[in-house]
């Protein structure tokens, strides 16, 4: 037998051994990722498993800062009046219809809010002009509204409430491209929904800082706390004014 036939033979041998072992480990990894894919989603198919975890996230509420019976206590100490299942019920609405605004790309459509919350909308919208693309929810259901923060600053006390939802929200270019979402699947997401406690709803949305404090009509000497019922300074009782009224500042996914 020739050296050219010993060679031939022999690179035939390795070439075979390689391809075999690379057989062998192929099929390990195989029989792995079902293994994986098995104890994970329940099917050896794991695009099958994808497709099943997409459901069932589809399906499953995003959970949400369920911080009420820490913050509820603190703000109806500093605002009696302060009517919870009301201001749950008006901060659902506001992030109902700010979602609706953004489909229909017509600001009209939110309900409630203040300057400050049309602007941010309105640059919103704004943005998904220059980008030519649209974003829609239909079908929205909100599942739970909590109460998530509660802080004071600037003059004005912050109230916020976070709210998880499915939709069917979709993101689409110009020709109607599919760029997010889906429209066959809910999203699950939730949004912090903040109220503010301001003076005259008038007056404050002429400033530019969307805020204004308050000063004891005896020594004039500035309020720092809203809610307070004394001038920290000379004693004199504060009287609160019937004008007061709480607005919607920021709607913002979280």
């Amino acid at each position: 037998m020739s050296l050219n036939v010993l060679g031939l033979t022999f690179s035939a041998v390795v070439f075979l051994g390689i391809f075999i072992a690379a057989a062998v480990a192929g099929m390990k990894i195989y029989r792995k990722i079902r293994s994986i894919s098995r104890q994970a989603f329940g099917t050896e198919n794991i695009l099958e498993g994808f497709r099943q975890m997409e459901v069932e996230n589809s399906t499953t509420p995003k959970s949400v800062a369920g911080m009420t019976s820490l913050y509820l206590p603190k703000i109806k100490k500093d605002f009696p009046e302060f009517q919870y299942d009301e201001m749950k019920v008006r901060a659902e609405n506001a992030l109902t219809s700010y979602l609706l605004a953004i489909s229909s790309m017509n600001p009209s459509f939110l309900k409630e809010g203040g300057q400050e919350l049309r602007d941010h909308l309105s640059m919103k919208l704004a943005m998904l002009r220059e980008e030519e693309v649209r974003e829609t929810y239909r079908d929205i259901k909100i599942h739970r509204t909590e109460l998530a923060n509660y802080r004071k600053r600037n003059g004005r006390c912050i109230v916020t409430f976070q709210s998880s939802l499915q939709s069917f929200y979709t993101k689409t270019d110009r020709s109607g491209k599919l760029l997010a979402g889906n429209a066959q699947l809910y999203t699950q997401t939730k949004y912090n929904v903040d109220v503010i406690y301001i003076q005259d709803r008038e007056l404050v949305e002429k400033e530019t800082d969307l805020s204004l404090g308050l000063n004891c009509p005896n020594c004039g000497a500035p309020i720092s706390t809203l809610g307070s019922k004394v001038c920290e300074y000379c004693g004199t009782p504060i009287v609160e004014l019937n004008i007061y009224a709480w607005t919607f500042s920021n709607i913002e996914e979280v």
